[in-house]
C-alpha cells in the first residue's frame, strides 16, 4: 500500500490506537488481504507491538492475512440457509469456477467459502460477495454470477435486485407504529431531565432485549452514578445470533428513535458520546446510517448544544468484522477498543469500567428505541403491556418453515402458537425460541407464553416442521458454536469441539449410546464452567434436541459398545500402500492378532506366491474392513 494512502486512513482515524480495528477493515477495503508488511508498518506507525496488530487481524473471520481473490464470496451457513438449499448452491457456483468450497482459485480470482448467519433469515438463501449482501439466491443467479465473475465485472455493477433486503414487518404494535417524529422523544426528556426519565424507566420495568433482561434502569442508574472521567453510551447492534434480524429492520427503518434512545440514554447518565457497533454483515447501512447522523447534526438533534438546551452528544459508527461473540457486551468493548473481541473477566463490570476504562452502559437496539417510546408515554403506559414481569412487547424474528417470514411485535406473554400461527406455520414438530442459544421446544410445549420468566428470548424464532431431521438441526448447531468460540477458556473451546466432532461422529455412522451420554455430559459441563454466555449457552438447544427428539439421535447409533472417532490403524493404511507391508506387523493394536490370524487362513487357501507370507490380494485392508 502507498504511504499517502495509509496516511490517509490513520489521520480519518486519528491514529488512536484503539481504532486498530477499523483501520484493518479499511486497509483491506483497499488491498483486498492484509500482508504482512501492510502489519508491519502499521504496528510501528502506531506504536504498538506488531503481535498486537496480529492478533487482532487474525482473529476476525472477515479479515484476511493472506489474499482471499479477487472475488470473495461467503455462502451464509444458517441452518434456515440449510433448509433453503445453500449448499447445493454454493457446490453450483464452485461447479462453474473450477474451485473447491474454502479454496482461492489458482489464479487468485475468486474463493468461495461460508460463513455464519447474515441477518437475512427471512429473505435466504444469501451470502456475502465482498463484504456486500445478497439475498433470495437461485440457480439463475448463481449461473449469472459465475459468468460475473469470470467477466471480473465489479460487485458493485451487478444487478441492483440481488442486493435488495426488505424490513418484511408482518405484525407491528407500539413500537413499529409509535408515530413519533425524529426528535420528538429526544425534546420530551430534555424537558424532562435526567432524574425524571431515569424515574419513567424504573417505573417502566424496562429489561434489556438482547436475551439478558437485565434491568435498564439499574444498569442506568449504576453507569450515572459512578466515577469517572467521561461516561459513554454503546449501542450493541451487532446480533449475531443465528435466526436473528430485528435490528437490521431497526436501524433500517426506525434509526431516528433508535438515536433519541441514545441520546436520551447519554443525558441520563451524564455522557457525552455514543458508539454504534454495526456487526460487519451489516455494511451495506454503513453509509446510509452515517449520512442520517450527518444530517441530524445539521438539524440541531446530535452534537453540540442539542435543539439549543446545553445537551451535547454526538455518536460514532464502528463496523464488526465477523464474531459472534462480540454480542457479549464486554467482548464487544474489546472490539471497540481494537483488539480481540474476547470476554473480559468480571467485576468490574462496563457500567463501572467499560470503553476506556470508564463506565460505560451498553444497551441492545430495541432496548434504546423502547426507551425513546418510554421518555414519551411514560412508564405507567409501557408497564401496562405485557406481563408482570416481563412489560412492554417483543420484536420477534420468525423463520424457517413458515408461510411469512419475518419480523412480528407482540406484547410479552403471547403463547408460541399463536406465533406459528400469525406466521403461517404448518406441522411443526419442534421451535427454537433464542437462536442456537436458546431453548428447542417441542410441539406439546407450544402452549407457553414468551415472557422472561416462561420462554426468554432475544428475538430469534426458527420454526422446523415434521420433515426436518433435528439431528442435523443440532449438528448445525454444534459446528456454529466451535466455529464462535473466541478460544479463551478451555471449556467452551474444546467442549464445543468436542459436540461438533461427536455429532460428526453419529453422522458417519460410527455412533454408539456412549456418544450420546457424552454429549449431555458436555453440556453439564460447558454451563458449569464457560467463562462467558456463549460457552453457558452454546449447548442447551442441543441437549434439548437430544432429551425431546432422541429417535433422531438413535437413528445413527451403529454399536452398541464404544467407537472412537479416529482410527489410527487406517490412518496408516497410505504408509502401508507406500511401503507395500500388510504384515501383522504394520498394524497398530487389537487388529494385529485378527489379521494375523486371518491372514494365515488366506495364505492357506490361496495359490502359493513364492513368497512366504504375502498376501493373496494386493490390496490394503479399508478401515471398514476393520470395524467391529
Amino acid at each position: 500500500m502507498a504511504t499517502a494512502e495509509l496516511e490517509d486512513i490513520l489521520e480519518r482515524h486519528r491514529r488512536d490506537p484503539l481504532q486498530l480495528l477499523q483501520i484493518l477493515i479499511e486497509l483491506q477495503a483497499r488491498e483486498g488481504w492484509l500482508a504482512p508488511d501492510t502489519l508491519s508498518a502499521l504496528a510501528v506507525v502506531l506504536g504498538m507491538p506488531r503481535a498486537r496488530v496480529e492478533s487482532t487481524a487474525s482473529f476476525y473471520s472477515f479479515l484476511h492475512t493472506r489474499p482471499a481473490g479477487e472475488y470473495r464470496i461467503l455462502f451464509s451457513d444458517n441452518i434456515t440457509d440449510r433448509m433453503l438449499g445453500n449448499m447445493a448452491l454454493m457446490q453450483a457456483l464452485c461447479d462453474k469456477l473450477w474451485l473447491q468450497p474454502g479454496k482461492v482459485s489458482e489464479d487468485g480470482l475468486v474463493s468461495v467459502a461460508t460463513t455464519s448467519c447474515t441477518g437475512m433469515c427471512d429473505q435466504g438463501p444469501a451470502l456475502l460477495a465482498n463484504g456486500r449482501t445478497v439475498t433470495r439466491l437461485t440457480p439463475e443467479r448463481i449461473d449469472e454470477m459465475a459468468h460475473l465473475i469470470r467477466r471480473r465485472v465489479p460487485v458493485g455493477d451487478w444487478p441492483p435486485e440481488w442486493f435488495h433486503v426488505e424490513d418484511n414487518i408482518r405484525r407491528r404494535d407500539v413500537l413499529l407504529d409509535h408515530g413519533l417524529a425524529p426528535g420528538q422523544a429526544l425534546a420530551v426528556a430534555l424537558d424532562r431531565g435526567a432524574m425524571s426519565i431515569l424515574g419513567e424507566i424504573e417505573r417502566s420495568a424496562l429489561r434489556g432485549r438482547g436475551g439478558a433482561g437485565f434491568g435498564s434502569d439499574i444498569k442506568w442508574r449504576s453507569c450515572r452514578d459512578a466515577w469517572g472521567d467521561a461516561h459513554y453510551v454503546i449501542c450493541n447492534a451487532d446480533e449475531g445470533e443465528p435466526g436473528t434480524f430485528k435490528d437490521r429492520v431497526l436501524l433500517s427503518s426506525y434509526f431516528d428513535l433508535v438515536v433519541d434512545g441514545m441520546c436520551i440514554a447519554g443525558m441520563a447518565i451524564g455522557a457525552n458520546k455514543g458508539f454504534i457497533y454495526l456487526r460487519g454483515e451489516y455494511r451495506y447501512l454503513l453509509d446510509r446510517l452515517e449520512t442520517r447522523l450527518a444530517q441530524r447534526r445539521e438539524q440541531g438533534l446530535l452534537g453540540r448544544n442539542i435543539l439549543g438546551r446545553g445537551f451535547s452528544f454526538d455518536i460514532e459508527i464502528h463496523l464488526g468484522a465477523g464474531a459472534y461473540i462480540c454480542g457479549e457486551e464486554s467482548a464487544l468493548i474489546e472490539s471497540l477498543e481494537g483488539k480481540p473481541g474476547k470476554p473480559r473477566i468480571r467485576p468490574p463490570f462496563p457500567v463501572t469500567n467499560g470503553y476506556r476504562g470508564q463506565p460505560t452502559t451498553v444497551n441492545n437496539v430495541e432496548t434504546l428505541a423502547l426507551a425513546a417510546l418510554i421518555a414519551v408515554r411514560g412508564g405507567e403506559w409501557f408497564r401496562a403491556i405485557g406481563t408482570p414481569a416481563s412489560t412492554g412487547t417483543k420484536l420477534l424474528s420468525v423463520s424457517g418453515d413458515v408461510e411469512r417470514p419475518g419480523i412480528y411485535e407482540f406484547p410479552f406473554g403471547v403463547s408460541v402458537a399463536e406465533v406459528l400461527e400469525a406466521a403461517g406455520a404448518r406441522d411443526t414438530q419442534a421451535v427454537t425460541s433464542a437462536g442456537a442459544a436458546g431453548h428447542c421446544l417441542a410441539a406439546d410445549e407450544f402452549g407457553r407464553r414468551i415472557a422472561f420468566e416462561d420462554v426468554a428470548t432475544g428475538g430469534s424464532i426458527m420454526v422446523f416442521d415434521a420433515s426436518r431431521d433435528m439431528f442435523e438441526v443440532a449438528r448445525n448447531f454444534a459446528h456454529f458454536f466451535a466455529h464462535e468460540s473466541c478460544g479463551f477458556c478451555t471449556p467452551c473451546r474444546v467442549g464445543t469441539a468436542v459436540n461438533a466432532r461427536l455429532l460428526d461422529k453419529l453422522a458417519a455412522d460410527h455412533g454408539s449410546p456412549y456418544d450420546l451420554d457424552e454429549i449431555a455430559k458436555m453440556h453439564r459441563l460447558m454451563q458449569g464452567a464457560s467463562h462467558c454466555g456463549l460457552g453457558n449457552t452454546a449447548t442447551i438447544a442441543i441437549d434439548d434436541m437430544l432429551a425431546k427428539f432422541r429417535p433422531a439421535f438413535e437413528r445413527r447409533l451403529h454399536s452398541p459398545d464404544y467407537e472412537p472417532a479416529f482410527d489410527l490403524d487406517a490412518a496408516l493404511s497410505q504408509a502401508r500402500r507406500m511401503t507395500g507391508r500388510d504384515d501383522p506387523g504394520a498394524h497398530l493394536g487389537d487388529n494385529r492378532g485378527a489379521l494375523a490370524e486371518e491372514r494365515a487362513h488366506a495364505h492357506g487357501r490361496a495359490t502359493t506366491t513364492g513368497v512366504q507370507g504375502a498376501p493373496a490380494s494386493a490390496e490394503p485392508v479399508s478401515a471398514k474392513d476393520l470395524q467391529p
